[in-house]
């Protein structure tokens, strides 16, 4: 073999070895499908982890919130009619489901109504030993006890007491109502139609001329407050009624007495110069 062919391949043979070259490595084919196949059962199991939304899980919990809230409307009203009826007295919540036809409640739904419905309810009260009663929005018994409350109302101004209300907290209340109808007074609300109960004061009924009802009639101050009632009578030229009121007399401060300038309290004294003459007499003698 030529001689400098061979010098020039080693010439060739130290400057690639002394030259580094980076080598791409090809990958194997079974690496590759292997790592595919992780990545495709990765992607899944990252959307997994989240929520799922099951139409037929949202269904079924839509309705048994429905049937909790029907279960809990027939309890109030048990409670509410029971009590109209004159029965005030409280019951477990097995006596009540056993009163409603309801045994067939599941534990969910009993752990619901004892420990959030129930409690939490404004028209339901609990009492000390667990048991419940309804709670109405005033305390009455009997007839004098609903003319007795009317009159508190009326000696406070604090106007009427809603129909409605009466019905709902007195028992038997048509019955006491109509034995009651000559001391009551019934208004008609505009806004809503409802009816308002008054006590009839009769010490208050008096004649009124004519004339000043027409013109009482006449004024209309529903959308007035006392402010510019007030303003409107001042350019009337009428004074109105606020000095007429009942005045806040301060109370009168007292000086506390200086120890320094107490007075000394000055002993009676005896008549000293009157010794010699004074006498005692004894009742031997």
């Amino acid at each position: 073999m030529d001689p400098a062919l061979l010098r020039e391949r080693e010439a060739f043979m130290k400057r690639a070895a002394a030259t580094p070259s980076i080598e791409k490595k090809k990958k194997e084919p079974e690496k590759e499908t292997v790592q595919n196949d992780q990545k495709k059962k990765s992607k899944p199991s990252s959307v997994s982890s989240g929520p799922k939304l099951d139409m037929y899980s949202y269904k079924t919990s839509s309705g048994s919130s429905q049937v909790r809230f029907s279960i809990l409307t027939k309890i109030v009203q048990h409670m509410k009619a029971r009590y109209q009826e004159g029965e005030d007295h409280p019951l477990t919540l097995e006596e009540i489901l056993d009163e409603t036809n309801q045994l067939d409640v599941g534990v969910r739904a009993k752990q619901w109504l004892q420990g959030e419905s129930l409690t939490q309810n404004p028209k339901i009260e609990v009492t000390p030993d667990g048991k419940y009663s309804f709670k109405s929005k005033y305390k009455l018994k009997d007839k004098k006890s609903l003319l007795r409350l009317l009159k508190q109302h009326d000696l406070r101004g604090m106007g009427g007491i809603l129909l409605e209300d009466i019905q709902e907290s007195l028992p038997h209340s048509e019955k006491h109502l109509k034995n009651l109808q000559n001391e009551l007074l019934y208004i008609t609300r505009s806004q809503d139609k409802k009816k308002i109960v008054f006590y009839n004061d009769k010490t208050a009924h008096f004649p009124v001329d004519e004339e000043f009802q027409k013109l009482w009639r006449a004024v209309t101050v529903e959308a007035m407050d006392d402010a510019k009632i007030e303003e409107h009578l001042e350019k009337q030229g009428i004074r109105s009624m606020q000095d007429h009121g009942l005045k806040k007399v301060a109370a009168i401060k007292r000086k506390k007495p200086n120890s320094s300038k107490r007075k000394q309290f000055k002993k009676p004294r005896d008549n000293e110069h009157l010794a010699d003459v004074l006498e005692t007499y004894d009742e031997n003698k």
